[in-house]
């Protein structure tokens, strides 16, 4: 029981833990907190990978009267100010190349002339620690989908994070998709 704290994150501490847990498998990822600057940095080995997250990541985010920069750093440089020309499911696809937290992304054109995009993550309960006063040991406990959904707000239009079935459970009716 001595473990046990109990104290409140500030949320960007809790987005900082949202990224860690979305990147912190990849191994082309390497992310540094400055929690006196308040500053996300992710160093990433790919010059593809790190030209996407910096299409699909906001550069900061607003939390009341704080505020967390993101930076993308590519290899060989401070910042990545390079835009990208491709899909949404090609950003992706190459932001989550190699990450292990990803099953597949499967796209749907044509649904009422708009392209769906659906990112599916594994199917795994994800645990962060973050001062978290309704459980015990402060541990936040959610899946991937639900990070994503708050870690990608700048791309909300058309993409649906979802979870993966498990593979005990079947489609009786042969259901979409």
């Amino acid at each position: 029981m001595e473990n046990i704290r109990l104290k409140l994150s500030p949320p960007w501490v809790t987005y900082v833990n949202e990224l860690i847990a979305l990147f912190g498998e990849d191994p082309e990822i390497n992310i540094k907190y400055e929690n006196h600057t308040v500053k996300v940095k992710l160093y990433v080995s790919n010059e593809e990978k790190a030209q996407a997250l910096y299409t699909l990541l906001p550069y900061s985010k607003r939390f009341g009267n704080q505020e967390l920069e993101i930076c993308i750093i590519p290899p060989n440089a401070d910042r990545c100010y390079i835009g990208s020309r491709k899909t949404v499911k090609e950003l992706y696809e190459t932001a989550f190349k190699g990450n292990s937290v990803l099953s597949f992304i499967y796209e749907v054109n044509g649904i009422f002339s708009n392209t769906i995009t659906y990112v599916v993550f594994k199917n795994k309960v994800v645990q962060f620690f973050n001062d978290n006063l309704n459980d015990v040991y402060g541990n936040i406990s959610t899946l991937y989908q639900e990070i994503a959904k708050d870690v990608f707000t700048e791309y909300a239009g058309g993409i649906c994070y979802c979870t993966d079935v498990d593979q005990k459970l079947k489609k009786p009716l042969g259901e979409w998709p």
